[in-house]
């Protein structure tokens, strides 16, 4: 770093998840978003407009160019998340991927091999670490207060056509496993420990997206703790993941950042951490991280048991 703060570039800012990280370092003081990157030149520079940022660029080769870039924030596509996250170590910038890492084993393994040979700080986007419902939960399993028996989620959304989460065409497809599955494999290992047993199930195949739109997977931790979770993209409502902790001393139901005890009275977490915004927070930690030389919380390696996991049920879902 040149300067006090941090400089992030936020690749594929004009997309849903490029503008909410946006939004999250509007908050983040040690962060000055100094470019935003994009595939087409109207919505990057309106973005940079709407945020006060001064350079707008195109392409990602343009970022990896530039000296005024500490930290990257992918918001791209998952097809590019494992090289990009290669190009950005190997230019010397810290990186961010949003989640999943990968869409495939090699490609994760690959990220993480890169990641182990820099000295720069590496993170993927597993939000559901940093909400504040899920760290309400993890602060009470630290303390001994609560141990997870069995995890019960569900993940629905519609997406018979190939729409991001604005509702838009998208020119990539989005998948069950290794996308929406991720978040929750590697939310049971955080919570319940390392996982030792892994089943899937899949159903019909959509005849032109070509995945599973329909899927269960149940999952053992070595506490002994289960798992087991739904996922669907024919779901018409209503949308989301919804989390249920069965525990040995509560009951608890957790939806992105809101909290509910097994009575359905809701808790108040908003003194969990300094945002009510996941997002915010996980940025939060890659600035710190950067800042203080440390590994940060979901670093490559802390998640790569996620993506063996996801391996080894696709072995079993071909």
């Amino acid at each position: 770093m040149s300067s006090d703060k941090v400089r992030v570039a936020v690749v594929g800012a004009a997309g849903a998840f490029g503008m909410k990280h946006l939004d999250g370092l509007a908050n983040i003081p040690d962060a000055e978003v100094t470019v935003v990157s994009g595939t087409r030149p109207e919505p990057t520079q309106a973005v940079a407009e709407k945020y006060g940022v001064p350079h707008a660029v195109i392409g990602f080769d343009a970022v990896l160019e530039r000296d005024d870039v500490d930290a990257v924030i992918l918001a791209t596509p998952t097809q590019q998340h494992a090289a990009q996250t290669q190009a950005a170590l190997a230019a010397g910038k810290h990186v961010q991927v949003e989640i999943p890492l990968a869409d495939s084993l090699a490609d994760a393994e690959a990220a993480l091999a890169a990641a182990e040979a820099s000295d720069r700080v590496a993170m993927v986007g597993h939000t559901r670490r940093f909400n504040p419902s899920h760290q309400f939960v993890h602060n009470r399993i630290l303390a001994g207060e609560f141990a997870v028996q069995q995890m019960d989620v569900q993940t629905y959304f519609f997406r018979r056509t190939n729409t991001n989460a604005k509702g838009e065409a998208r020119s990539w497809t989005d998948h069950l496993l290794w996308h929406h599955a991720a978040h929750t494999v590697d939310l049971f290992a955080y919570q319940a420990g390392r996982i030792v047993q892994a089943n899937a199930i899949q159903g019909p195949i959509h005849p032109v997206l070509g995945i599973a739109m329909d899927m269960s997977i149940q999952l053992k931790s070595e506490s002994g703790a289960i798992c087991t979770l739904s996922l669907s993209f024919n779901n018409e409502g209503p949308f989301g993941a919804f989390f249920r902790y069965i525990g040995d001393t509560d009951t608890y139901l957790a939806r992105y950042d809101d909290l509910y005890n097994g009575r359905d009275e809701r808790i108040d977490v908003s003194k969990v951490a300094v945002s009510m915004n996941g997002i915010e927070l996980q940025d939060r930690e890659f600035v710190s991280a950067i800042r203080e030389g440390r590994e940060p919380n979901s670093s490559l390696r802390q998640v790569i048991d996620c993506y063996w996991v996801l391996g080894a049920l696709e072995e079993q879902l071909a």
